[in-house]
């Protein structure tokens, strides 16, 4: 796998793909790149006039008109669950879903679900969606879900005292848990998944140059002040969902966490089974899942 490209001469003519916060950065990237390999891409943004911009522009690089936009705002549930029904409305197979979209908060926001936002769009929009369009990817199989994860699941901590941080807030500690939640719900899922033709894999990125870094950061903010040729491009941070999402060599790849096309070990807290069989019960329990 390591010698590998992440555009191995993957073809993705007649495949479906999903990807969520699609309109700039890594999302805007991994669209292009899949839609030159021939996708059918369902491009989410919250924002119209950004998501249209983007998809008239990976229209013409790619050369590919089957290129959708639907819109959601993932803070709320009753938006998550109106985008999968308009998408079960428009298509018939979702081959890959990329669970991409997320946000840093310095300060704590509160969804109109009442939930901590970091965690809400992170974590639980990712949950929501993904079991709403199981039952497609099944009937599509084979297929694949791809959970955008980061480095900074490592420093996370499911705290099932205090999900929301009412008690104690940290905009690192908020997307540490958001994003150590999501290699949790992977390892979960893959076993769940196991004999239906549907994998489930995370991956880190790399620091990438994207929107998430223009929000204030408070302390940590003069980091990111640092010129962005520090960090990698949006294509080369794209390049691991890509092999993900098409790449032949990737299809037995199930519940593993990926950096630079390699499997990597994920927090030693994302492997407790007990952990994350709480923790999807409780996301269950939050997004109505019945």
């Amino acid at each position: 796998m390591q010698n590998e490209n992440a555009s191995d001469k993957a073809t993705m003519k007649d495949k479906v793909v999903m990807i969520t916060g699609a309109n700039s950065g890594i999302g805007k990237a991994a669209s292009l790149a899949l839609a030159k390999m021939g996708a059918t891409v369902v491009m989410v943004a919250r924002n119209a006039e950004r998501g249209e911009a983007a998809r008239s522009e990976i229209i013409r690089e790619s050369q590919n008109n089957s290129v959708d936009l639907l819109l959601a705002d993932l803070s709320s549930l009753k938006s998550v669950r109106q985008l999968a029904a308009e998408f079960q409305k428009k298509y018939s197979k979702l081959h890959v879903l990329i669970n991409n979209a997320g946000l840093f908060n310095q300060r704590r926001h509160v969804t109109t679900d009442g939930y901590e936002n970091t965690f809400a769009t992170n974590y639980l929009a990712p949950f929501l969606l993904t079991n709403l369009q199981l039952d497609l990817l099944k009937a599509s199989a084979p297929s694949r879900i791809i959970n955008v994860s980061s480095v900074g699941h490592y420093n996370g901590h499911i705290n099932f005292d205090d999900l929301n941080l009412e008690k104690e807030y940290g905009g690192w500690k908020a997307y540490g848990q958001s994003k150590l939640a999501l290699v949790l719900f992977t390892h979960e899922l893959a076993k769940k998944l196991q004999g239906t033709g549907v994998t489930v894999n995370s991956v880190h990125p790399g620091t990438v140059a994207t929107n998430i870094w223009t929000r204030p950061l408070g302390p940590a903010g003069f980091i990111m002040t640092l010129p962005k040729l520090f960090m990698t491009s949006p294509e080369r941070g794209a390049e691991t969902i890509v092999y993900l999402a098409s790449s032949p060599g990737a299809k037995d790849l199930n519940g593993e966490y990926l950096e630079k096309l390699k499997v990597k070990k994920s927090s030693d807290e994302s492997y407790d089974e007990e952990i994350a069989q709480r923790l999807w019960d409780v996301s269950a329990k939050l997004t109505h899942l019945s």
